[in-house]
């Protein structure tokens, strides 16, 4: 059998019905419906209003702190050279982190919840809701709902406010209603699921701020959109500093998000080699990771077709990480595309070489990342001392560790 044609171009997609080939689309209760198409509606409009436009750029520029730097990691780099020289490998590529722990609220979600809490004010919604693991997204979304004046509901599994307790005291400062869900393993999954109920039940006046570039359409694409100011940035960035695009772009993946918005602007840059860091947790032999891509296969999760961790009997798994924000058991549907295409490749970090990373980026950089940003660094670690000098290898800082301090104390035997 011969291979589906690949597109003229991979940043083309979705379709109007939400399809990246076989993945995406609308699978909601008929209540949503009416609302999720007049959110296309909105957003359509929206994408393509110069006010709209202005008004977040505004936001992005004065409030955000956008745009963020792209800073040469010379410290990791020396280290990785050295690394390097010790092995007789190929000599360290350069390192680039694009530094999105440097947006207000310490994340790159300040960049969607800004575009969607326009959208809902632009919707003459009364309330917002939103769904959070790691937290970066709940206070970004409460940091936003303060900012215009719109009460405020995060869901939060039991167990990532456990282990984000400092997300959870700003998200309170900020004003907004945390409600820790028990049901499953209380992580993500479980949080996103009791914020679709919420939804369900208040569709009226409710906007859902949803964090990550999944869930039904036209959520994953305009999450995507904007997010790839990440991706813009650093394209623009790096042809200033080095005068040619990169040989390497790697960003850790959850639900997908900070990594969609680095990828989509390199999407038909063919020399551009593009990785995707997945949760491999403990390993892929059992089920302690969230490597959906790697280690599961098609279903439906949250209104949208995508890759999934399932059982035998398709019931949907709950995987771990490490990393709050990487503890989701599927992933956005326009990266399972990008998976199937072969565009991009998805690779599994262990919980154990993404503490190493985190260790090392903060003694060697002075910066401490976030555990779902250590994952992406991991892999630089592997792969950067076999590529040659002159190449260059961008690594998405998709957020900054001071919330993930306990957890990393308490994995390293220390008290805080």
């Amino acid at each position: 059998m011969n291979k589906p044609a690949m597109p003229n171009s991979f940043r083309t997609g979705p379709d109007e019905q939400g399809m990246f080939g076989i993945f995406g689309g609308r699978f909601v209760a008929e209540t949503l419906m009416p609302l999720i198409l007049d959110l296309e509606d909105q957003w359509n409009k929206a994408k393509t209003d110069p006010e709209f436009k202005a008004e977040l750029q505004n936001l992005s520029t004065h409030y955000a702190g956008r745009p963020s730097k792209l800073y040469f990691a010379e410290g990791l780099t020396k280290h990785l050279r050295d690394v390097s020289s010790a092995k007789g490998l190929g000599g360290g590529a350069k390192v680039y982190f694009k530094r999105e722990d440097l947006n207000h609220t310490g994340s790159h979600k300040i960049n969607n919840c800004l575009g969607q809490i326009l959208l809902a004010k632009r919707m003459g919604k009364k309330r917002i809701i939103a769904e959070t693991g790691a937290g970066q997204h709940g206070v970004a979304s409460a940091t936003v709902a303060a900012r215009f004046g719109y009460p405020c509901v995060v869901y939060m599994g039991a167990t990532d406010v456990a282990r984000q307790s400092p997300n959870v005291f700003r998200m309170k400062l900020l004003g907004a209603e945390v409600r820790p869900v028990t049901a499953g393993h209380g992580t993500l999954k479980d949080a996103m699921n009791e914020a679709l109920r919420d939804w369900v039940t208040n569709v009226e006046d409710t906007y859902y701020l949803i964090g990550t570039a999944a869930g039904p359409h036209p959520y994953p694409e305009l999450v995507r959109d904007f997010q790839s100011v990440i991706g813009t940035e650093a394209r623009a960035q790096i042809l200033e500093q080095e005068g040619r695009l990169p040989d390497v772009i790697i960003a850790a993946v959850g639900g997908g998000s900070n990594a969609i918005g680095l990828f989509h602007p390199f999407l038909d840059d063919k020399d551009v080699r593009i990785i995707g860091i997945e949760a491999g947790g403990r390993g892929l032999d059992g089920v302690e990771h969230c490597a959906s891509m790697n280690a599961g296969k098609p279903g439906v999760l949250h209104g949208n077709r995508t890759y999934l961790l399932q059982n035998a009997d398709g019931q949907i798994l709950d995987g771990h990480s490490i990393s709050a924000g990487l503890d989701y058991p599927g992933v956005g549907p326009e990266h399972s595309w990008l998976r199937d295409s072969g565009r991009v490749e998805y690779v599994p970090i262990l919980d154990d070489e993404a503490l190493e990373a985190f260790q090392l980026t903060t003694r060697v950089e002075g910066i401490i990342p976030a555990l779902e940003s250590a994952h992406a660094i991991a892999h630089a670690v592997k792969i950067v001392p076999k590529m040659d000098k002159d190449q260059i290898v961008i690594v998405n800082l998709s957020g900054r560790g001071d919330k993930d301090v306990h957890t990393v104390a308490n994995m390293l035997g220390m008290e805080i």
